[in-house]
C-alpha cells in the first residue's frame, strides 16, 4: 500500500511540474513584430539651393520591414548657406513602430561642402520618436552650416 501511496504521489508532482510549466509557457506574451521598433533603410536625393535661407526638395525610399516605400521630402533651413548641391544621401531611421511613424516634420543639425565633390550628414528627430541618421556624396557648389525642419510625407 505504501508503494502504490508512494507512485500516486510522484504521479500528481509529476502532473503539477507539468502543468506550471505549460502555464508559465503560455502567460509569456512574446513581442510581435508588429508591436516593436524597427529600423529601416532610407535612400534619399535632395536638390537644395540657397542664401542664408535654403530650400529643398526630393524624394526617396524607406524599406521597412521588407517592403519599400515612397516618399517626398520638402524643407528650409537658416543658418550659413551658400549655394547649389544634389545630395544622395543614405542612413538609417530607427524607432519606427508602424510605417507612418515615419512621415512628418523633423529638425535637423547638419553641415557639409561641396565643390563639385564633397560629403555630408544629417541627423533628424520627429515628433513620434523616429530617428534618422543619413550621410553621402554632394555634386554642385556649397558650403552649409545650418538648422532646419524638413517635412516627410509618404507617397500613397
Amino acid at each position: 500500500m505504501q508503494k502504490s501511496r508512494e507512485r500516486g504521489i510522484s504521479a500528481l508532482r509529476l502532473l503539477v511540474m507539468h502543468l506550471t510549466a505549460v502555464v508559465l509557457l503560455t502567460s509569456t506574451v512574446p513581442v510581435t513584430p508588429s508591436r516593436a521598433q524597427a529600423s529601416g533603410y532610407v535612400r534619399v536625393k535632395l536638390l537644395k539651393a540657397g542664401l542664408v535661407l535654403g530650400a529643398g526638395g526630393g524624394s526617396g525610399i524607406v524599406t521597412y520591414r521588407g517592403r519599400d516605400y515612397p516618399f517626398r521630402v520638402s524643407g528650409l533651413s537658416l543658418g550659413f548657406a551658400a549655394g547649389v548641391s544634389v545630395i544622395r544621401l543614405t542612413g538609417w531611421a530607427s524607432g519606427i513602430r508602424q510605417i507612418g511613424d515615419f512621415a512628418g516634420t523633423y529638425s535637423s543639425v547638419g553641415g557639409g561642402g561641396a565643390f563639385v565633390g564633397g560629403m555630408g550628414g544629417v541627423q533628424l528627430t520627429n515628433g513620434q520618436g523616429v530617428r534618422i541618421a543619413l550621410r553621402g556624396p554632394r555634386a554642385g557648389v556649397e558650403l552649409a552650416g545650418n538648422i532646419g525642419q524638413i517635412t516627410i510625407s509618404l507617397k500613397e
